[in-house]
């Protein structure tokens, strides 16, 4: 069974960074994408940043400019650096990674912006 670690939340002022990091327990093959998604109180989840098996990203418009997502294709690890972090970008964070069979998900890492 695969489990995905995810690493690097907490609590940040807002204009604040924090980078994200999630490692699989074991290799998967057969990628499609890697991702982070994120699902705030009350709301439905949505994707943060994704980045395909090809090198290809897509990004939510409420993070352009100010997130970044990369991968390590030969250790399975995808991480989101997020610079001036809002107070709406307050939420549970996890991780996806999805292959040509299945997907899978972290448990999900606690972000909170506030002053």
């Amino acid at each position: 069974q695969v489990q995905l670690v995810e690493s690097g939340g907490g609590l940040v002022q807002p204009g604040g960074s924090l980078r994200l990091s999630c490692a699989a327990s074991r290799i998967i093959f057969s990628i499609t994408a890697m991702g982070w998604y994120r699902q705030a109180p009350g709301k439905q989840r949505e994707l943060v940043a994704k980045i395909t098996s090809g090198g290809s990203t897509n990004y939510a418009d409420s993070v352009k400019g100010r997130t970044t997502i990369s991968r390590d294709n030969a250790k399975n690890t995808v991480n989101l650096q997020m610079d001036s972090l809002k107070p709406e970008d307050t939420a549970v964070y996890y991780c996806n990674v999805a292959t040509v069979g299945t997907s899978y998900w972290g448990q999900g890492t606690q972000v909170t912006v506030s002053s």
